[in-house]
This record gives structure tokens, sequence and C-alpha cells, in this order.
């Protein structure tokens, strides 16, 4: 093997190590809503940040608060929509946030970028609109009469800016300079997709002005979807996403599907390289943490089912006794007692309720076991023979 040859493979390890931690700058979201980015030392101290953000964030301190709300939004719609799915977008306090799952080519990490670029472009943009910044403001490019006949006015939300922006911070570690390995093609095709998750799916939002509540005039404005319109739509895309390969034509490098038989994938579908594990066992190598503990329902065949989110291993069901007040019920009924009362006095009122005057409810609450929770003849007779002898089966020892 030639000098020069492991030269270049091992510039390539680099730069994929260096495209799979572009999403290091979420752990902004851990930071402290009490305080804010307001100073450029601030910048300096920021965990998670490459050189080239930094210096972004010390020219746009106004800006970085949306870019952490952002991250915050991202999480929390990643959250809901991989609730009652094995792996359901846990985050860790350390770097990256997701753990080791965003430092594959999953169609995971692919769902975390599009849905981190859509939330930093989101968060930027309502802060434009509701004047938090100086640099940007609603949309002026939106005015006059429309070819419907009704006059745009109002405020409408400046997402060519928040666009850009995203661009601008998210984008920084792909666009750098050499960064064209297949991972970092496919990081910028989902932070673009996500983006494009809010663009294209702008609405007109009206108000009828007149005499008793009549149209005589109708003013519009441009509005971007809710962002749980956003994440419903991304988890479409998920659903949906083209496993893709890197080729050269002529002298660019694309992502084209890897199954010839596939269509080519759009600008708002989701891109993936590498196959998904399947999240059922705890697996530090990879940042699994497996299903074990997970709640689960006993009654579905989908995913959030118990034989499909246990991956087999049956399930636990524990009883658990549900106290119910009646509290603001009837609080009109107990002297001195207002319904607006403070969260102490709602607490004392409880803890001295006679339990006769409490709703109570015994519910069972199903959920995944351990790992050795069953034998290997269990595992077996669940998983069938040969997935057990290639110790596909969930009691490794």
């Amino acid at each position: 093997m030639s000098p020069q040859y492991s030269l270049r493979s091992l510039l390539l390890v680099i730069l994929a190590a260096f495209s799979a931690n572009a999403s290091n700058w979420l752990y902004l979201a851990k930071l402290s809503s009490v305080g804010s980015i307001s100073e450029e030392e601030t910048c300096e101290k920021l965990k998670g940040l490459i050189q080239r953000q930094v210096q972004m964030c010390k020219r746009n301190l106004e800006v970085m608060d949306s870019v952490r709300r952002g991250a915050q939004l991202a999480i929390e719609e990643c959250q809901y929509q991989f609730r009652n799915r094995r792996w359901n977008c846990s985050t860790l306090d350390t770097l990256p946030v997701f753990g080791k799952v965003v430092t594959q080519g999953t169609r995971e990490a692919a769902f975390v970028y599009a849905i981190s670029s859509a939330g930093v472009a989101f968060a930027v943009t309502r802060a434009c609109s509701s004047g938090e910044l100086e640099k940007c403001g609603c949309d002026r490019t939106v005015h006059g009469v429309s070819p419907q006949g009704f006059q745009w006015s109002g405020c409408s939300d400046n997402i060519a800016y928040g666009v850009a922006f995203s661009q601008s911070f998210v984008d920084v570690r792909e666009r750098s300079k050499g960064a064209s390995s297949s991972r970092a093609l496919m990081n910028l095709h989902n932070n673009d997709a996500g983006r494009k998750a809010i663009l294209n799916n702008m609405r007109v939002e009206c108000k009828c002005h007149g005499v008793s509540g009549s149209c005589e005039v109708k003013t519009c404005w441009k509005a971007m979807p809710p962002f749980r319109k956003v994440g419903n739509m991304l988890k479409e895309k998920f659903d949906g996403a083209t496993e893709v390969e890197q080729r050269k034509i002529g002298s660019t490098k694309v992502l084209v599907p890897k199954n010839s038989q596939f269509k080519p994938h759009t600008d708002e579908d989701l891109v993936y390289l590498d196959s998904s594990p399947d999240f059922c066992d705890h697996d530090l190598k990879n940042g699994v943490l497996g299903t074990s503990g997970r709640q689960c329902n006993k009654t579905s065949k989908a995913i959030d089912g118990c034989e499909l989110m246990c991956c087999g291993r049956g399930f636990h069901t524990d009883e658990v006794e549900v106290v119910e007040s009646y509290f603001s019920l009837k609080t009109n009924r107990r002297p001195g007692l207002r319904l607006l009362e403070s969260l102490f006095s709602y607490w004392l009122v409880l803890d001295h309720m006679p339990v006769e005057e409490r709703g109570q409810s015994r519910r069972s609450i199903p959920s995944c076991p351990g790992c050795c929770a069953i034998t290997r003849n269990s595992a077996a007779e669940l998983l069938g023979p040969a997935d057990s002898a290639d110790q596909r089966s969930l009691c490794r020892s």
C-alpha cells in the first residue's frame, strides 16, 4: 500500500468523523434558559461549536438565543415524533447530544439533522416577526394586492432570513473546504430538506374587515406552518427515506439511490447511507440504550405494541394505584379556599382530604423487561432457533 493511498484513506476517515459530529451545536439546548448569550466571551465557552460557529455567534449575539430555542424545539419535536418507537430521541448530557446514533449515517441521523435545521430556521424567523431582532423584521417583500384580490398587509413571516441564517450556522461544518464525503453530502441534503418542510408549506392567513363582521376588505399575510406540522411531515419523510450511495458524475460527487430500481429522491426527501440497528439491546459501542423499562401498548400490533417494542422478550405488568383529587370541583364548598389558591394550598388540601373523597383506581402499566428477564430457552421459543443460535437472543451472557 502506497503512502499516498494511506494518507488519502486517513483523510477520508477524518472528514467522515468531522461531518458525523456536525450536530454538536445542539448542545446549546442544554444551556439554562435563565441566562442569555449576550457577550462575545460567552461564545468562546459554548460547548459543541466549531470555530466558525463561534465567530458567527460573536457577530450575531442577538440571534443566538433563537438558535438555542431552535435546538430545544428540535429535540422536543424529535422526542414527540418518536415517543412510541424503540429509538425515542433520548438525549445525553455529553456530546453528541443524541449519542453515537447520530454519528452513523442512519435514517435516524437523517431526521435529527432535518428537524434541527428546521428548528433554527423556525425560531429565528419567529424572532424576526416578533420584533426581537434588530437585523430583521417582517417580510416587506409581501405587499400590494394579490391576484386573488385581497390586500397583503400585517406581518408576513420573514422565512428567507430564517432559512439563510440556518444555512450559514447549521451547514458550516459540511461547507468547509474539502468536506465532500458521502456523509457530508447526506447531512447537507437533509439539512436542506428540513428547511424546505417550512419553506414549501408557508400558508396564507387572513383577517376580514367590515361592518358587522362582513368581509368588505380582507388583509392577508404569509405565516409559517405550526412546528408540529413540520415534525409530522419530516416523520413521514423518515418513514419513506431513501438509502443512497455516493457516485461521481463528471467532476461532481452526488448521492443516488443504492437500489437502481428506486426512483431518484427529491429535495424534500430524507436520505441515509447506513442501515439502522434494531435498538433492542443496550449497546454502548453504538450508543443504543435498548428498550428495557420502556412502556408499551399490549393491545397494539404496531411498533408501540409490546411484541415489537420489547423485541419478543414478553412484557411486565405493574399495578399502580392512581389517586385523583376532586379539589377543583369541591373548593367552592370548602370555607376559606378559592379556585386560584397557590400550589402549596392545593397540596395541603389534598394531604388532609379524606381518602373516601379522592378518586381511586388501579391501573396496569405494561413495560419491557430487561435483557436477561427471559431464559435462552424462552428466547428460542419467542425468536426461533435460528435467531437464538446466532445469539440474536436478547439474553447474552
